[in-house]
């Protein structure tokens, strides 16, 4: 956990067995061995038992991401901690802004937490009645893996939506899941955001090969027409906390820049652009 920033001051209690610098390719096969053996995350149960917390927030959506639940609780038990365990498990913007109540519930905040989703609706009803005024729905993919292919579920598809896209990878509340390269060709996304989950801008650079050396990828609509790009999915979109919000708002720019402002260079940049390509105005 490094946001916000004063959480990496915090001691860690978790290690990942997997190299998060590796390319993604290598990282899913860590993955798959890790989880075939002592697992992908190790917990320091000597920090945990001398930190001897109160309250334990774990989350129940991927245990490639982040400890799973199980873990968690295993760990909790073992220590025979007294403290409750919250566990989150979202799928929609909804879900999130009822785990951050139920967060607030815990830990005595609940009128910061109310009004924290009170800001967050607002600024998602503020997205949704800009984007209805789209003379069209552009074919959106979003991608957050490249190495096997992945595409985004989850509120990914929700949020297209509400940016003014449409979304035909996955429904709402789906789970990100491996796609055959011809799907994603034959879908032929009209805007294209690579955004793989744990991969800052530069990480998703060093890994485009993983896609542009694919059959087909320069005939996609959106690499023709200059609307692919890499977001920060370290940052964004992956994380289910208040920055999805921030994540709808860089979105928007890209599926709608007539009637958004573009996202920062430092959360989204064109795929050309990374590649060192000339770009191209949408």
């Amino acid at each position: 956990c490094d946001y916000p920033p004063d959480a990496a001051t915090k001691p860690a209690v978790n290690r990942s067995r997997v190299d998060a610098e590796a390319s993604s390719a290598a990282i899913d096969s860590q993955v798959l061995e890790a989880a075939e053996g002592e697992g992908v995350y190790d917990i320091d149960l000597d920090t945990l038992d001398r930190l001897d917390p109160d309250l334990v927030v774990s989350q129940g959506i991927c245990d490639v991401c982040a400890v799973g639940s199980v873990l968690v609780r295993e760990a909790v038990d073992e220590l025979d901690l007294d403290c409750e365990v919250l566990t989150t498990d979202p799928h929609s913007l909804s879900d999130v802004f009822d785990d951050i109540r139920r967060i607030g519930d815990a830990t005595d905040t609940r009128e910061r937490a109310d009004e924290l989703v009170a800001d967050l609706e607002a600024r998602v009803d503020a997205v949704a009645a800009t984007a209805e005024e789209a003379d069209e729905r552009p074919r959106v993919g979003v991608l957050d893996w490249t190495d096997p292919v992945m595409t985004a579920g989850h509120w990914v598809p929700e949020m297209v939506e509400l940016a003014g896209g449409s979304y035909g990878l996955a429904e709402p509340g789906d789970a990100s899941r491996p796609r055959e390269w011809d799907a994603i060709r034959e879908y032929d996304p009209e805007v294209l955001v690579v955004a793989p989950c744990g991969f800052d801008l530069d990480q998703t650079a060093k890994n485009l090969t993983d896609l542009t050396d694919r059959e087909g990828w320069d005939d996609l609509t959106a690499v023709r027409e200059g609307r692919a790009y890499a977001l920060d999915g370290h940052q964004f979109m992956n994380r289910p906390g208040p920055r999805l919000v921030d994540s709808l708002e860089h979105l928007t720019g890209l599926v709608h820049p007539e009637l958004f402002d573009a996202p920062p260079d430092e959360a989204a940049r064109p795929l050309r652009m990374l590649r060192g390509e000339p770009t191209v105005e949408p």
